[in-house]
């Protein structure tokens, strides 16, 4: 169990481009193929990582890792996660440096920008789904479109902090919903 959670997010972590939340439906297909979370653990998953300090990715690799093996599932998802972009990071620092001008490697950085944006949109639409905030009666209300809608104008168009944010958000959660 502990050796395929090293694995499984090794692998993860080999194709980690755009960063954590882009990583979002990879890990979602293998925590589902494994069968390690139910889609509300995930969706909880993903909240918590998100409120959390550090890499979303990590964080739900580390959260994966201890639903599923207690402690040392968590220090072995959390470390496979990351070991492949830190062994990227030490072989490549060298060169990019020399590179990072160079025509042919700007153009692959802007061939992946919008599908690094794409991936972020469909975690995000897949999450909402899941939770029945699309085409469903669950538990999204008049209130929770008003909360997603004033949490996405203040992250457009204040300078207020996601910390601020994300936690306001939680507390008007518990306000209005206990």
């Amino acid at each position: 169990m502990v050796w395929e959670l090293f694995v499984t997010f090794f692998k993860i972590g080999c194709v980690a481009f755009g960063g954590g939340y882009a990583m979002i439906p990879l890990i979602e297909l293998e925590v589902a193929q494994h069968g390690w979370l139910t889609p509300g653990q995930f969706t909880d998953s993903i909240a918590i990582a998100s409120s959390s300090p550090g890499p979303i990715a990590t964080n739900c690799a580390i959260f994966i890792g201890y639903k599923t093996a207690g402690p040392l599932g968590a220090i072995v998802a959390g470390v496979g996660s990351i070991l492949p972009s830190l062994l990227l990071i030490l072989m490549l620092a060298g060169f990019f440096h020399k590179l990072k001008d160079h025509r042919v490697i700007q153009a692959a950085f802007y061939g992946i920008r919008p599908v690094i944006t794409g991936l972020i949109f469909y975690a995000g639409v897949r999450i909402a789904m899941k939770n029945d905030f699309i085409g469903g009666d669950g538990y999204i209300d008049e209130i929770s479109i008003l909360l997603m809608l004033s949490s996405l104008g203040l992250f457009l168009f204040s300078r207020l902090h996601p910390v601020f944010i994300i936690s306001l958000s939680g507390f008007l959660g518990i306000l209005i919903y206990t």
